[in-house]
């Protein structure tokens, strides 16, 4: 197996996308192990993602509320110990969805927070709850601190789980995107300060899934993250959300792209995907016109 990040043959797709990951947390999943992954995501480690057997291990953060999952599950360590890698649900039978938001944020971007740009979205949340969607919010530590109320609010909230989106949104394999990059000892207590800033918060709903940022891991990156016990969460539909300007078009390619099991990424960061909202809006109804039941990974994991 190497070791090696893998690279979309399009040089023009993934020098647009990198502007987006490196300030939004990752455009493209790997829809399948041992492939290509679509717009620039690298395809996760066949070794990790074949490992499909569950185990169960508690949340890293305080105990959830009525309404989470008492033991999140996760998967079982891929060979050599690796954290194992979730892309979709095994069983595809079930007409269940996913919808995954990451909250950006990145350590350096505090002056920018400052001068008003606005890294949080509290109308998609507010949508989301109006529309009764159980969602996951991946959550960098860095967001979180910028936004405690709202890391709160929706970290207490059973129709939420936080999952960890690391601290400072820093890349864990290299290259990714222009992000600068941590090595294994920095990226294992990266993950451990993430968590620690949602219980400072006061968010009680974690669980013990990451997302790496960018999406970009390898075996390395796989390895340094082993002993955190969670389980990284990539995904097999890619919204087009980041940097989107028409939300017709970003929920046209969710609509197109969901299959039972399927995990959505999307972005809850006003100045990084300002028409997610707007685009819930469209794909919620149609999908349940569909015959689609929204989960919280959580419960695709634990299928």
């Amino acid at each position: 197996m190497t070791n090696s990040v893998r690279k979309v043959a399009a040089a023009a797709a993934t020098a647009v996308l990198g502007a987006a990951l490196a300030g939004c947390g990752g455009g493209a999943g790997a829809p399948d192990a041992g492939r290509e992954a679509r717009m620039g995501t690298p395809a996760a480690s066949a070794s990790a993602s074949t490992s499909t057997s569950a185990s169960a291990a508690g949340a890293p953060a305080a105990s959830p509320q009525a309404g989470a999952p008492a033991k999140p599950p996760t998967m079982a360590p891929g060979p050599n110990g690796l954290t194992p890698v979730f892309e979709r649900a095994k069983q595809r039978t079930d007409k269940t969805v996913a919808l995954t938001f990451d909250a950006d944020m990145t350590s350096d971007q505090g002056p920018r927070a400052a001068d008003g740009e606005h890294f949080d979205n509290p109308a998609l949340i507010s949508t989301l709850r109006t529309l009764k969607v159980p969602s996951t919010i991946f959550m960098t530590g860095r967001w979180a601190e910028e936004y405690p109320d709202q890391a709160k609010s929706i970290g207490t909230d059973p129709n939420f789980e936080i999952a960890n989106h690391s601290y400072s949104h820093h890349a864990f394999t290299s290259p990714c995107y222009g992000l600068p990059a941590l090595d294994g000892a920095a990226a294992r207590a990266d993950v451990d300060r993430a968590f620690a800033a949602f219980k400072q918060a006061g968010a009680v709903n974690t669980v013990p899934y990451f997302r790496f940022p960018g999406g970009c891991y390898d075996d390395q990156a796989l390895r340094a993250l082993s002993t955190a016990k969670v389980t990284a969460v990539q995904w097999d539909v890619v919204s087009g959300d980041a940097f989107a300007k028409d939300p017709v078009a970003v929920a046209e390619q969710v609509l197109d792209g969901v299959k039972p099991g399927s995990v959505v990424v999307m972005h809850c960061t006003r100045s990084a995907a300002p028409v997610t909202e707007e685009a819930v809006r469209r794909i919620v109804p149609e999908l349940r016109k569909r015959g689609y039941r929204f989960v919280k990974v959580s419960e695709l994991i634990g299928k």
